[in-house]
């Protein structure tokens, strides 16, 4: 038996879990917890804290999943000023062995922890098992990563791929693209700025400012709260929820077509993922807004503008296509890559 020491380590907050790897690499979780990541200077003392909780031992090996790049074994978090090193980390808190992946890496491994019930099969395809997989997942953003098998394991890799251009493809899109560009004064727009929570408050703007319904009240309100607290680093609005409920209820006209439009776009951007490494392994969809609106996720968009590309279609139809509706995956695949060291 193995004691190991998972985190999930994010600007807002950290969630550990203390694991104990058995025989055939089982995981049993012995204890989890979450914390406030900035009423905390550094991640040593949140994990002093935690162990001191758990009445543990310490691990023999740790793994933490970073909301952010890791290099060199070094992280610096997005949206909080802790630097981690993974040598200091080993050093403080008297761990042999100390990992720091990036979150959507740990997305990627955490894919091998989960069971039939953790998954929602939008296309059943032709799976391949050697062949790679593709993870895309709006959240905060939009994160992107894949999987190659060497020897009999898989190597997740991380990727950049929400930031590369948005690419519209019919009047509608380039029109959006033409609004972002001049709302916000900026030369170029990344995916990720239409697909993303983000992306779902832009396209409302977009679509409200064209005048194409009129506004619910209520949604109209969350809207102009959450643009008079822009470049605050806490908001007490959060529209992309308010969209999502209101689609999914349909008490409101232009949420539903909002969310349908982030859908559409979702769709095609998954399908531009899947062009590029063919994934027969599997795509599989994470972030968090998928599994709150899983009914307009499964109506048959999503994947209609996956598969719409030309002469790469019936290629397209072959690719298993997967909601991860467990939304622990990053802290099981930072275990499972604790387990790996």
């Amino acid at each position: 038996m193995t004691l190991l020491l998972a985190g999930d380590i994010g600007g807002t907050k950290t969630i550990l879990r203390l694991v104990e790897s058995g025989e055939n690499s089982a995981l049993k979780t012995l204890y989890e917890e979450s914390y406030r990541s900035g009423d905390f200077p550094d991640l040593v003392p949140i994990v002093q804290k935690f162990l001191a909780a758990a009445n543990s031992s310490t691990p023999a090996k740790a793994c933490f999943a970073i909301a952010g790049p890791v290099v060199n074994n070094t992280a610096k978090l997005t949206n909080l000023a802790w630097f981690l090193d993974t040598a200091r980390l080993c050093q403080q808190l008297n761990i042999p062995a100390v990992s720091l992946i990036n979150d959507f890496a740990a997305v990627g491994y955490g894919i091998f922890g989960l069971t039939k019930q953790d998954l929602l099969t939008l296309q059943t395809g032709k799976h391949q098992s050697d062949a790679p997989m593709a993870v895309i997942g709006a959240g905060t953003g939009l994160g992107q990563g894949f999987l190659i098998k060497q020897g009999h394991q898989y190597q997740v890799f991380p990727s950049e791929g929400g930031h590369a251009d948005f690419a519209p493809r019919n009047e509608l899109e380039f029109q959006l693209l033409k609004y972002l560009l001049n709302r916000h004064d900026i030369q170029r727009v990344s995916v990720e700025r239409v697909v993303s929570g983000l992306g779902i408050t832009s396209i409302y703007q977009f679509l409200r400012d064209r005048q194409i319904d009129s506004e619910n009240p209520e949604i109209a309100q969350i809207i102009r709260t959450w643009e008079q607290e822009a470049g605050r680093a806490e908001k007490t609005a959060d529209p992309g929820a308010a969209i999502g409920s209101a689609a999914l209820a349909k008490s409101d006209r232009l949420s539903e077509q909002t969310i349908q439009l982030f859908i559409e776009i979702y769709g095609a951007e998954a399908g531009n993922l899947a062009l590029k490494l063919l994934p027969y392994g599997g795509l599989y969809i994470a972030g968090g807004i998928a599994p709150k609106i899983l009914p307009l996720m499964e109506d048959g968009s999503f994947m209609l503008n996956f598969t719409q590309k030309g002469r790469m279609r019936s290629l397209l139809e072959e690719i298993p296509v997967h909601i991860i509706l467990n939304q622990q995956v990053g802290l099981i695949g930072a275990a499972l890559s604790a387990a790996r060291l």
